[in-house]
């Protein structure tokens, strides 16, 4: 069983066991978290496609992590110009683990 949900903008595939990591959630460690954009839910041979979510269907989540990805360094430089600019970006994530997908 496997379903596509949406959530910070883009779609992730999941399934009762992973730990997905997500854009930021606000949340504890340890706290559940429901995701109801859910786009489609398959059980088998079973597919259910939303137009464009699935209305009955959910999915409940445990925040596993609150944490952020590695440093991006950016660095523009224009030649012969003495123009040099550096900055870094570390972007936030939530790890979830997938508890369960409910399909009313």
């Amino acid at each position: 069983m496997y379903a596509i949900v949406r959530t910070g903008g883009k779609q992730y595939k999941v399934a009762p066991g992973e730990v997905i990591r997500v854009e930021k959630l606000s949340g504890e460690v340890g706290q559940g978290v429901e995701l109801t954009e859910v786009l489609l839910v398959s059980q088998g041979e079973e597919v259910v496609i939303g137009q464009p979510l699935v209305e009955s269907a959910k999915v409940k989540a445990v925040i596993v992590e609150q944490g952020r990805y590695p440093k991006v360094v950016v660095f523009k430089k224009k030649r012969r110009k003495n123009y040099k600019k550096k900055y870094g970006h570390r972007q936030p994530y939530t790890a979830l683990k997938i508890e369960e997908i409910l399909l009313s």
